[in-house]
């Protein structure tokens, strides 16, 4: 069947398109209604639906006789250890967690806060709370005391789950320090914590409140899986906010188990069986989504990493895992396919390994520019496919899907609208752009199931955030255009469209071009203020490593580039050789903190930043050619 009429079909009759993908899922109650309009624009897919989660991904393929298949593959370089879970054994360890919550009592829609590692513990933890129906929140592991005090009073829960320590490749990250200052400093106080000690730091236990994961699950009658609405909260996953208040996105049960299940098919053509490997962390969307439950409720093996694409111990660290595993499929970032190429050029790596039976390739968390893609295709030889989501929609919108009809690749494209997207691109009068004209990416309501239903809590907060913008239509904050065939072109963050003179002008495009440039490994574009323009473009790029050409004439070089490819009225005149750039634990780029510190402005800490010493760094390399003037070294204007 092509991309197309599949496509149709979903826009046509969705109550009917997905009332029959939700046969990939067992139910315990059949649905009234597929898809409920009763309370716009609070749509509910499945009402009156009964299922588990958990169920779904463990119990049923030992019933389909899954039991001996591995589950969970844990490869942990930092650990120079691997781990095999079986379906059979997870089923044992995730009833276990769920009864040893319950003891501790736990019940159904209760909250559970998980705070771990890389770990097979961490995906057992959250199967647990889904096997009684208690809603889960994760918080990335090693997050700062207040940042997880703040989720702890949003969320309240009974129960924390938490690892003793984290392990990098050259450091102990101290867990359970951070979560006994989080709990001291929350007003909200959980009744008990299980930690799970790791004996390369292990925790003290504080007594009454803390016990041991280890411990407790062997003392845990196995609990049945608790039926749930399929309407229910399966798990809440924080998000910034513009305000310094993370934004608690809700996710229910049965219409993000369709959707997961649907995808693993159709999107990314994995089978029951096969080996898939998402290389982020279970903190993020992409974790929860395609390390956890999307391969287990399709019955395939799911590989839980814990290391980096580069330094554990070398660029060669994905080809291993791949080879070692028989993976069939890797999704992960740009930013690590980035980093991966700065260090090895010439992927020289890959010559020892044997991929023969890798399929293809997704990219995702950041716009993948064309040059990157183009890199990653010639030295794989399979389908890289970008594809374009978000925390709010916990799965593609806008991709190639290689289960129904793959289609033409266009550079710089995640392609076309996912089937059950209705991607619009809205001028500032909130009419139809032109194809090619940049305007807002929003997505005409309602939104397919296994989107967020809500904001925790804060039913008001959600339409602000989201659906207020244009009556009908869910705001994604990204700005982009449609071409004459319909691909989409995701180019910057709204905030990320400058405009120089009068002229509105995506970054993304000015990046694309500096990242053609054989010597550069990675780059970012941001906006200036300028008292005559309004706004000029700076450009900051990492170069590749060896390369030895001094960082002036590069700089030179690229700006003529971006004037010859954008032209003039871009205004492009200043570029910046750094030794890396300022990210996210999940590989963003900050380029609205960088943006602060060029402007000389105060800015919040972003709690999610992977090293702030980068930003001293950062505010250096600006300040020798005339900006960050007011940024004050070593303060990184944290408000704190």
């Amino acid at each position: 069947m092509s991309y197309q009429t599949v496509y149709d079909r979903a826009m046509s009759d969705p109550a009917t398109f997905w009332g029959e993908a939700a046969e990939l899922i067992d139910w315990d109650r059949p649905w009234d209604e597929v898809l409920d309009r009763s309370n716009p624009p609070f749509y509910r897919w499945f009402s009156g639906g009964m299922l588990n989660t958990c169920y779904n991904a463990v119990d049923r393929h030992m019933r389909a006789g899954r039991g001996d298949q591995p589950a969970i593959i844990h490869d942990s370089p930092v650990t120079d250890s691997r781990t095999t879970i079986t379906y059979a054994q997870l089923q044992d360890q995730a009833a276990r967690c769920a009864g040893a919550l319950q003891a501790l009592g736990v019940a159904k829609g209760d909250r559970v806060i998980i705070y771990l590692p890389m770990v097979p513990e961490a995906v057992v933890a959250m199967l647990g709370c889904a096997r009684i129906g208690a809603i889960h929140s994760v918080v990335f592991g090693g997050f700062s005391a207040r940042e997880l005090a703040t989720r702890i009073d949003d969320a309240k829960p009974k129960v924390m789950i938490a690892g003793s320590c984290g392990i990098e490749p050259n450091r102990i990250v101290h867990y359970k320090p951070l979560l006994d200052s989080a709990i001291d400093l929350a007003e909200h106080k959980p009744t008990h914590c299980l930690i799970l000690q790791r004996p390369q730091e292990p925790g003290t236990l504080i007594p009454g409140r803390d016990l041991s994961w280890s411990a407790a699950l062997a003392a845990a009658a196995p609990a049945d899986c608790v039926p749930v609405a399929a309407t229910d909260p399966l798990y809440i996953l924080y998000t910034s906010g513009t305000t310094g208040q993370p934004k608690g996105v809700v996710r229910d049960n049965g219409g993000h188990a369709v959707a997961m299940a649907w995808s693993m098919a159709n999107l990314y053509n994995v089978q029951p069986g096969e080996v898939f490997w998402a290389a982020s962390d279970v903190g993020w969307v992409v974790g929860h989504s395609y390390i956890v439950y999307a391969p287990l409720l399709a019955g395939c093996t799911t590989v839980v990493y814990e290391g980096k694409p580069v330094g554990t111990p070398d660029p060669g660290a994905f080809w291993r895992v791949i080879q070692e595993h028989r993976v069939a499929v890797l999704f992960t970032a740009p930013t690590a396919f980035r980093a991966i190429k700065r260090e090895d050029p010439h992927a020289e790596h890959l010559r020892h390994y044997d991929l023969s039976g890798f399929r293809a390739l997704f990219l995702a968390g950041e716009r993948c520019d064309p040059a990157t893609l183009h890199w990653a295709e010639q030295i794989l030889g399979v389908p890289v496919i970008d594809h374009w989501w978000q925390t709010e929609t916990g799965w593609g919108i806008a991709a190639n899907c290689l289960g129904i009809e793959p289609l033409p690749v266009k550079p710089g494209s995640p392609t076309r609208a996912v089937p059950g997207y209705d991607i619009q691109v809205l001028d500032d009068a909130g009419e139809p752009a032109r194809p090619g004209d940049i305007g807002r990416i929003m997505l005409r309501l309602p939104l397919p199931p296994g989107c967020l239903t809500t904001l925790w809590g804060n039913d008001a907060r959600f339409i602000q955030s989201y659906l207020s913008a244009q009556p009908g239509y869910y705001l994604t904050g990204d700005a982009g255009y449609l071409d004459e065939d319909g691909y989409l072109f995701v180019m910057s963050r709204i905030d990320d469209v400058i405009n120089v003179a009068g002229h509105r002008l995506s970054t993304g495009s000015m990046e694309a071009v500096l990242a053609s440039h054989p010597d550069v490994a990675e780059c970012a574009v941001i906006g200036t203020a300028d008292p005559l323009k309004g706004e000029l473009p700076l450009g900051l790029v990492v170069l590749k490593a060896g390369v030895t050409r001094e960082p002036a004439s590069i700089a030179k070089d690229l700006v003529k580039l971006v004037r010859d490819e954008i032209g003039p009225v871009a205004a492009f005149k200043n570029v910046v050789v750094v030794e890396r750039l300022p990210k996210t634990r999940s590989g963003k780029i900050l380029r609205g903190t960088m943006k602060a510190i060029a402007d000389g402005k105060d800015f919040r800490l972003p709690a999610t930043i992977d090293d702030p010493a980068i930003l001293d760094e950062i505010a250096s390399a600006l300040a020798a050619i005339g900006y960050a003037q007011g940024y004050v070294r070593g303060d990184h204007r944290s408000g704190s």
